[in-house]
């Protein structure tokens, strides 16, 4: 008797459990969401198992492998995203409870019958992606990705999230159709499409460099790099408080996911310095330019909206650290050189602090009718744990101890002095600094003390402590040692 493998059933349980909350209705919704938590953390559990055991996992779906290829592969790096993936939707899920039972009217649009559908949809298309390892389906991932993200955007009904859905599905399109001609290309000359026979295949990138201009260009749309980020503001801003924790969180990190895929294991620009530079320039204008706008936004949803433009800066700054980085030995080594171990605690840390933020702006806005930050005057005396919540997501903003943004930033900076590249290192600790502003301007004005405002709207716990939650599992990702990188090391791009 053949069993279904773990990584199939991590990728169908979500895409059931939204079918089947579509067909049972509004109330059911939120069933089949416990459900599909049960069975994909059940599988994330057993497939940490056998790769801690085993190592790297590949599996061709209906044995259609190479060179076509519907193929499934688990590592190090795609078992840290699904669990980032699961933590936050089951996190905001809680959330999204408190919010429906709150104003069961009008709870930000959570309460149309399409919500737990879409999500659960969004969720296994993430699932999906963080597993194939064919450019093919990891197009479709895309396609799934962005119609399951633009109905949530525009789930309120609002004019202002109308547009922004219909400018994010816009420039998805636009990025998944680059994307798509990229690998036609690539198919044309090689007749593959599994990443790893594709890089057995191509004999150098200069033939295919039209072919890797479009895929990469289309993947920085997405993951919304300075200077393609003008989508990202009006969608983060606009839609539902807990879309926009999720789409914070995994969103753009699930095409820049895609970008390290193929820039390290297909296009062998791994070495390629010049390359690198020119993204980790675009990587520490985005830091900037992203920091200087949030500091300047009058809504906290904006504000935090600027700042994902700037932390996602911080993760091109990847590519020049690990293009000077050389393997030890004969060119084959089990350590995790500091840059890419950077990487990790960022990506992880920052899905976690910022969907905590955008919960804990969600909670101070339902309390005072507005996320304006001048409505939010001595908010904080009132509501402590969401603002609580929101100064320990700002730590890792900041890159303070303990928290996981510490430990990412520490990593980057020793990386950039032992690659010689010194030049990285004051716009990071500017990056730090700005951050530190507009996380303070906020608390400022919430702790301020003012007789005459408030009182304010109650907020159900279940919304301030699933932020919390959150928030404090940002901070003890810093605490945590060195278990992620183990986690890692299992078939990362340096590895055998």
């Amino acid at each position: 008797m053949t069993t279904l493998p773990w990584e199939v059933c991590i990728i169908l349980a979500p895409f059931i459990g939204g079918l089947l909350a579509f067909v049972g209705g509004r109330r059911s919704g939120r069933w089949f969401f416990g459900a599909t938590v049960l069975v994909v953390g059940g599988g994330l559990f057993a497939l940490t198992r056998e790769l801690w055991r085993q190592g790297p996992r590949a599996y061709a779906l209906g044995d259609w492998g190479a060179p076509l290829g519907i193929e499934l592969y688990a590592d190090g790096l795609s078992l840290l995203m699904l669990l980032l993936t699961a933590l936050v939707f089951i996190l905001v899920s809680i959330f999204s409870l408190g919010l429906i039972k709150a104003t069961p009217v009008e709870a930000e649009g959570c309460e149309n019958a399409l919500f737990w559908p879409l999500v659960l949809f969004f969720w296994g298309a993430l699932n999906a992606l963080f597993l194939s390892r064919d450019v093919f389906n990891l197009y479709v991932t895309l396609e799934l990705l962005t119609l399951s993200a633009v109905p949530l955007i525009t789930l309120s009904g609002t004019a202002s999230s109308l547009a922004a859905g219909l400018r994010y599905l816009l420039v998805a399109l636009l990025g998944s159709l680059a994307y798509l001609l990229g690998t036609a290309l690539f198919y044309a000359v090689s007749g593959s499409l599994t990443l790893h026979t594709l890089a057995e295949s191509l004999d150098g990138v200069g033939s295919l460099s039209v072919a890797a201009g479009l895929m990469i260009v289309g993947l920085l749309l997405k993951t919304a790099l300075f200077p393609l980020h003008f989508w990202l503001p009006a969608a983060y801003a606009e839609a539902p408080t807990p879309v926009s924790a999720l789409l914070a969180a995994l969103a753009t990190k699930a095409s820049f996911y895609l970008l390290l895929r193929l820039w390290f294991e297909l296009f062998s620009f791994g070495q390629e310095l010049a390359a690198a530079q020119i993204l980790g320039g675009l990587g520490m204008l985005a830091i900037l330019w992203g920091s200087l706008l949030a500091w300047r936004q009058g809504r906290v949803k904006r504000l935090l909206a600027y700042s994902s433009i700037a932390q996602i800066g911080y993760l091109f700054l990847v590519f020049p650290l690990m293009a000077a980085w050389i393997p030890a030995g004969d060119g084959v080594s089990l350590e995790v050189p500091g840059a890419w171990g950077g990487l990790v605690f960022l990506l992880l840390s920052h899905g976690l602090a910022k969907s905590a933020m955008f919960m804990s702006a969600g909670c101070l806005a339902q309390a005072a009718g507005s996320d304006q930050i001048a409505d939010l005057t001595g908010i904080g005396r009132q509501f402590p744990v969401p603002l609580f919540a929101f100064a320990l997501g700002g730590m890792t903003l900041m890159g303070l101890p303990p928290s996981g943004g510490f430990s990412s930033k520490w990593l980057f900076l020793k990386a950039s002095v032992e690659s010689l590249q010194w030049w990285w290192v004051p716009g990071m600790l500017l990056g730090g600094v700005l951050a530190a502003g507009y996380v303070f301007r906020v608390l400022r004005q919430a702790l301020v003390w003012d007789e005459n405002v408030g009182p304010y709207r109650a907020v159900p716990r279940r919304m301030q402590w699933a932020a919390m939650a959150m928030a404090l599992l940002s901070l003890a990702l810093g605490l945590c040692g060195s278990w992620p990188l183990d986690l890692l090391a299992i078939g990362y791009p340096g590895g055998p």
